[in-house]
């Protein structure tokens, strides 16, 4: 069941799309979780807990699935060759998020879940990108209903007044129309 062309790009982008999402989602959760409790004695007082998150242990991991984040969500905005670059980025930062849970989950003294489900977002996020790199440049984008029009070839007759100088409607109706009404 492959279905249509334009149906089967849809379908993949939704696929790629979540698992950028869910993977780097993933690794910024649990790299907040706490993954180590270091105990410090205090003589005859009970001990002091000082706990240790992965952000404080690898601070750069979080900022990695952020990234994760915010490129699974610029893979809708792109298209063709920019999309699959994209993708690539994505695989490398997966991976990296990845690496930071493989190193968490050899230092001794820590939590072997958190780092493990770091390790898994990377993946994840990994595989999204990986999926957009190779098959992204010929996934549907964005409508072009939001671009900006194109110039017009013909200049109105006479000088033009700037809309805030005609009215507050004529603004509005000036940018309904693409123009800038703060511009004469």
């Amino acid at each position: 069941m492959t279905g249509s062309p334009p149906a089967r790009g849809r379908r993949e982008l939704t696929y790629a799309l979540l698992l950028c999402l869910a993977g780097a989602g993933l690794a910024l959760w649990a790299v907040t979780r706490t993954w180590s409790v270091e105990l410090t004695a205090r003589g005859s007082l009970p001990p002091t807990r000082h706990s240790r998150t992965g952000a404080d242990l690898l601070p750069w991991v979080s900022a990695l699935a952020l990234v994760g984040l915010a490129g699974g969500g610029a893979v809708l905005a792109t298209r063709g060759r920019v999309r699959r670059l994209l993708g690539g980025l994505l695989t490398l930062v997966g991976l990296a998020v990845a690496a930071g849970g493989g190193y968490g989950l050899t230092e001794a003294g820590v939590s072997r879940q958190w780092p493990a489900l770091v390790l898994a977002g990377g993946l994840l996020a990994a595989a999204g990108g990986a999926f957009t790199g190779w098959r992204g440049g010929g996934w549907p984008a964005m409508g072009a209903r939001y671009d900006r029009p194109a110039a017009r070839s013909a200049e109105p007759a006479g000088p033009a007044r700037p809309a805030v100088e005609r009215g507050t409607r004529d603004a509005w109706e000036a940018l309904d129309r693409g123009e800038d009404p703060t511009v004469s």
